[in-house]
């Protein structure tokens, strides 16, 4: 059988940890002939039981451990492995190993019986694979030496069956008293269980008797509950029978109301006609204002205009000092105060440009006057419309007011 085709179940366990003598090897010899099969015998003790996975390796002698085994073979289960264990004939067994994984040098051999947890029950003496030589020695012993062998033999074997059957009687007892103290645990569990059963049942009792105890008060207090209650009931009929009479005149009343309500409505639908028609109305008016303010912010612009036209010397070439010549016919000193600031500003700076004198205030300014600092000045007097840019006069600041309310018209 190749070894590594199924490797058995090994350990490293050490040699004195091993019991050999539950398996004992029979008819070992000393070499055998190498080239051929040879036959293992073996006998199994009554302390071994045999297990499926148990094996025979052939073992070099110095092995250590059950790891280095040469090669091996399982060994076969007894066909009634339920036998006597107390039967004075010991079960016979034997492997037989093939030539082809046997040990092809000369070292020391020996078979081992190895268990399937890896522990050795059983070694044989070594032996040799090699061919049998003339220099073997025969080892030849007396008659008497062989009876006092044989006594020692006899005498060793009534031993052996005396501590098997004190070792039996012992692990008959071990195993009751194992059975004993598993009863015992046993009995302890149940015991403990049934403790911890009570504990809970009384812990249940005492909270039923609360419980029990709570329910009787709730049934005291709703024995007085339904006593109230019927007394409500009592008088909620009376209070029904009131409520349905004012629930009769309420009826009435809200009839009465609903008709009221649509003499309401139609009225308000009169008041909503004649407030639309003053909205007109209003709206009218309102634009017929914006007209009269316009026309007459105008007519004050002319009036004003024309006023600051008779105040202002006219400055042209060839006029005479003492004459104020007239303004063309629509002509705006200043220009519409509804035109550009620019503009305005521009236009009296032109005409005035010469006189630099200011037509506001009629300061005279030196000739030698920027145009700029004339400006300034001039602007100065003016207020500017922050919707469409035009200026007007700050002494005059209604015309402005009503220019701004006309943005506000718009």
């Amino acid at each position: 059988m190749d070894k590594t085709s199924d490797e058995p179940p090994t350990s490293a366990v050490l040699l004195d940890n091993c019991h050999f003598s539950q398996v004992v090897f029979n008819n070992v010899e000393k070499f055998y002939v190498p080239g051929g099969d040879i036959t293992c015998q073996y006998t199994l003790t009554q302390n071994m039981v045999p297990r499926g996975k148990d094996w025979v390796g052939i073992f070099r002698v110095g092995w250590k451990t059950t790891r280095e085994y040469y090669t091996f073979m399982w060994a076969p289960l007894p066909s009634d492995t339920h036998s006597d264990t107390n039967s004075d004939a010991a079960a016979q067994h034997q492997i037989q190993f093939k030539a082809y994984y046997l040990p092809k040098d000369d070292e020391y051999y020996q078979f081992c019986y190895v268990d399937q947890d890896g522990v050795v029950r059983g070694a044989s003496v070594p032996f040799q694979f090699r061919a049998e030589t003339e220099d073997d020695i025969l080892v030849v012993t007396t008659q008497g030496e062989v009876e006092e062998l044989e006594l020692q033999n006899k005498n060793l074997h009534e031993e052996n069956k005396e501590l098997k059957a004190s070792c039996a009687s012992l692990q008959q007892q071990n195993i009751n008293l194992q059975e004993e103290l598993k009863k015992t645990q046993e009995l302890q569990n149940n015991v403990e269980s049934l403790r911890s059963n009570i504990e809970k049942l009384e812990l249940e009792l005492n909270s039923l008797r609360k419980e029990n105890k709570h329910l009787k008060e709730q049934d005291d207090c709703r024995g007085a509950e339904l006593h109230q209650l019927k007394e409500q009931i009592q008088n909620m009929s009376s209070d029904k029978d009131r409520l349905a009479s004012r629930l009769r005149a309420a009826l009435e009343h809200m009839d009465q109301l609903q008709s009221q309500v649509l003499n309401y409505e139609k009225e308000v639908e009169n008041l909503s006609r004649v407030n639309h028609d003053k909205t007109e109305q209003l709206e009218s008016l309102k634009e017929e204002n914006r007209r009269l303010r316009v026309s007459r912010t105008q007519e004050n612009l002319r009036d004003e205009n024309d006023a600051l036209l008779r105040r202002l010397p006219w400055a042209g070439e060839g006029s005479s000092s003492s004459g104020v010549p007239q303004a063309p016919e629509g002509f705006l000193l200043f220009g519409n105060p509804y035109c550009a600031a620019g503009a305005n500003l521009g236009a009296g700076a032109a005409n005035v440009a010469s006189l630099r004198q200011c037509p506001m205030c009629n300061e005279v300014f030196p000739e030698d006057t920027g145009t700029s600092q004339y400006e300034a000045h001039v602007q100065s007097h003016l207020l500017q419309c922050p919707h469409c840019s035009q200026t007007f006069d700050k002494s005059n600041k209604q015309v402005f007011d009503d220019h701004l309310l006309c943005h506000g018209l718009e």
